[in-house]
């Protein structure tokens, strides 16, 4: 199967406009873990249920919450390309209540 690459501007993960063409202005993309599970930003308390927490070795990913294809953050911020990493499930699972914890926070 061929790699698919988002759109992204200057090694900038805030800037990609996902295959669905979703982006951070649209519906949101989400900062996520190696698994694809939104992680919670705050480092100082804990985290909350369904979130996982912010990775020691800020290994990042950006999920889109709309169709679920995941992207490397390092490879972004390297290489100026966005390659899907892989793809989750966003409808049902861990990931879907993730995500519904991670825009709960956000409301």
């Amino acid at each position: 199967m061929d790699t698919e690459f988002a759109d992204v501007i200057d090694h900038d993960v805030t800037t990609i406009t996902c295959i669905c063409s979703n982006t951070v202005s649209k519906d949101g993309l989400i900062q996520a873990d190696s698994k694809g599970i939104p992680v919670y930003v705050g480092r100082d308390t804990s985290v909350p249920a369904g979130l996982a927490p912010w990775p020691e070795d800020e290994d990042l990913y950006t999920l889109c919450p709309s169709c679920g294809r995941v992207y490397r953050d390092a490879v972004i911020e390297e290489t100026g390309t966005a390659p899907v990493a892989f793809r989750v499930d966003v409808t049902t699972g861990p990931v879907a209540k993730a995500i519904q914890a991670h825009w709960d926070l956000n409301t």
